[in-house]
């Protein structure tokens, strides 16, 4: 006997299990049976569990009986002809939709020509296997799966046009691109999915070789004549907010420009963007800590005394300014309404970005990389048709990660904007790589790709031809002018003296242990002065007994918690994380004693 379960609650039992569940499938392709339901028979624990809920993943699959499958030419015409639909090939039984569960008993070919007498379904098209993004990623059946996933996820990250109406737009940091572009080399997922109207890269001229060697480990390098004419180019968006927010005892903000009496007032110099009513103009090139929105805010403490004498002098300065490392163009300004119906004002700041050394720009096959130099167009390879290219793409980024499709990709692309057409690259099902090197000769190239190149600065001829084609590339949100921190001098924190952290807190960077043992080896050791004495602090410490004793500024004077007066106090100079540490061990009923000695 075979236990059945329903949705995973036991239902009952049936004489046989996987004969049951030959039964159900039958009857779910004659009608007889819902097309939501999936039935699994599990061998090992001899069950049979059917699932109807909601929620499951499920599959189109096309049935295959007696080695054949159920989709004829007569069905493919009838569709074409639009005299029957999808749901009418799934009430008939010949696609049926699985579940994971399922499939466990199924064995699915992967094309029609695989097929053998035990098969139970096969694939409607070997693309299904991959998702959205990975599909539109051209020749993907020629590189390993991990690069895929890869490439993927980066196209995820690349910068396009993500929304048509942008302009009305009040999104958290968003990047459009200037002059997006449809690939030469694209998938039929580019023509599924709409791409000409979210394009998110550009077509440029590709030769693999190195160059002095600032494209090593994985770098590019740029023709500076490309990213002058616009190559590249996208704006980014950030938007700021401020609200009139509503206190008890009837007080509230007020967005205007602060008055000089206003508690924590900046200076004339900071609200010079603003207007008569405390909000930045449009188009007016702000820095940071420059206001964009003048606010004051009521006192966030009030005594018993002066909650009768409310004047302005009290109030304090909210406002909203740039943060440290932003800068750029006041796009537009908005005036509305929150949920709790308070006034609020939303100021979008828009930046150009030009490509710079640092910004992270990759291909459609996971190689990624930042560029490592910007060389102007003089300079560099031409070949001898005059073609400077617009990437140098380093050789060694391709035989220890296998990506064929990235070269099978500048081979396609190359056919195509010569031949003035649009390469089909589609997973599985691409133009072979001998109809496009043929095509190739016959546009008058060689049909490995190569070409023989000059060297830019002398003008001599290389020993070697090297690889040029095209290529889709994209440039990813990763851009170095929102990562790049630095700092001397900024903030501490209040507990520690030690220097904030995080680049929104013009915070600096930790150099703890393991950069210490670089600087030493690297014979650097004097830096660690520098670097290790950021919460240097100098303590009066007592000779007699150990204790930090007490310096007080008003009396001048200076003595021991426990000795008094009459004993010797020493300055020393220590970290002020050590300092506290010795006061978290007198909370715990420790004594720290600091033995002094003479230093000679």
């Amino acid at each position: 006997m075979s236990e059945v379960y329903l949705n995973g609650k036991y239902a009952g039992e049936v004489d046989s299990g996987e004969e049951f569940a030959t039964k159900i499938r039958e009857e779910r392709r004659r009608g007889a049976f819902s097309h939501t339901g999936n039935v699994y028979y599990d061998s090992k624990i001899d069950a049979v569990y059917v699932e109807t809920g909601s929620g499951r993943t499920r599959r189109p699959l096309i049935v295959v009986k007696d080695s054949r499958p159920q989709l004829t030419e007569r069905h493919l015409s009838s569709l074409q002809k639009g005299e029957i639909s999808w749901n009418d090939l799934i009430e008939q039984g010949v696609i049926e939709f699985l579940d994971a569960a399922e499939e466990e008993n199924c064995f699915i070919a992967f094309s029609e020509s695989e097929i053998t007498p035990d098969n139970t379904h096969v694939e409607i098209s070997p693309l299904s296997i991959l998702g959205l993004t990975t599909s539109l990623v051209p020749y993907a059946n020629f590189m390993p799966g991990s690069r895929v996933s890869i490439a993927g996820k980066n196209q995820k990250h690349a910068i396009g046009l993500y929304m048509a109406n942008y302009p009305v737009r009040m999104d958290m940091d968003v990047n459009v691109l200037h002059y997006p572009q449809r690939p030469i080399v694209s998938t039929i997922t580019h023509d599924l999915s709409g791409f000409d109207h979210h394009a998110h890269g550009q077509n440029v001229v590709v030769a693999v070789m190195c160059y002095k060697g600032y494209n090593m480990e994985d770098a590019v390098i740029l023709n500076e004549a490309s990213v002058q004419m616009g190559f590249g180019r996208s704006t980014y968006f950030r938007p700021a907010n401020a609200e009139e927010l509503r206190y008890s005892g009837g007080l509230t903000d007020e967005v205007a420009i602060p008055s000089k009496d206003v508690k924590g007032y900046k200076s004339e110099k900071d609200y010079r963007y603003l207007e008569d009513d405390g909000i930045v103009y449009p188009e007016a090139r702000v820095r940071e800590e420059d206001v964009i929105i003048g606010k004051t805010s009521p006192p966030r403490f009030l005594s018993s005394v002066d909650e009768y004498s409310l004047s302005s002098n009290i109030r304090r300065e909210s406002s909203v300014v740039l943060k440290h490392g932003e800068e750029g163009i006041v796009d537009c300004v908005l005036l509305t309404e929150n949920g709790e119906g308070n006034k609020m004002i939303q100021v979008r700041i828009r930046d150009t970005r030009t490509l710079e050394i640092g910004d992270k720009y990759i291909s459609r096959h996971g190689q990624k990389g930042v560029i490592g130099l910007i060389v102007p167009e003089s300079d560099l390879p031409f070949t001898a048709g005059g073609t400077v290219p617009d990437v140098i793409f380093s050789p060694h980024s391709l035989p220890s990660r296998m990506t064929v499709s990235h070269m099978l990709e500048l081979l396609g692309a190359k056919v195509g904007s010569l031949a003035g057409r649009y390469v089909d690259g589609t997973c599985f099902a691409a133009e072979p790589e001998m109809a496009l090197r043929n095509e190739l000769v016959q546009l008058g190239f060689r049909d490995n790709g190569t070409e023989t190149m000059y060297n830019g600065i002398t003008g001599e001829r290389m020993e070697c031809r090297i690889f040029v084609g095209n290529q889709y590339y994209l440039k990813l949100k990763h851009m170095v002018a929102n990562k790049i921190q630095s700092r001397a001098r900024g903030p501490i924190q209040l507990l520690t003296r030690q220097p904030t952290e995080g680049r929104a807190k013009e915070g600096g960077l930790r150099l703890g242990e393991m950069e210490k043992d670089t600087f030493v080896a690297h014979g650097a050791s004097l830096l660690l002065k520098e670097r290790f004495d950021s919460d240097k602090t100098v303590v009066p410490v007592c000779e007699n007994c150990g204790i930090i004793a007490i310096h007080d500024l008003v009396k001048e004077k200076r003595y021991c918690p426990i000795c008094g007066d009459n004993v010797e106090v020493t300055d020393v100079e220590i970290s002020y994380a050590f300092k506290l540490i010795l006061d978290e061990f007198k909370s715990l009923g420790i004594y720290p004693k600091i033995i002094l000695k003479t230093k000679y």
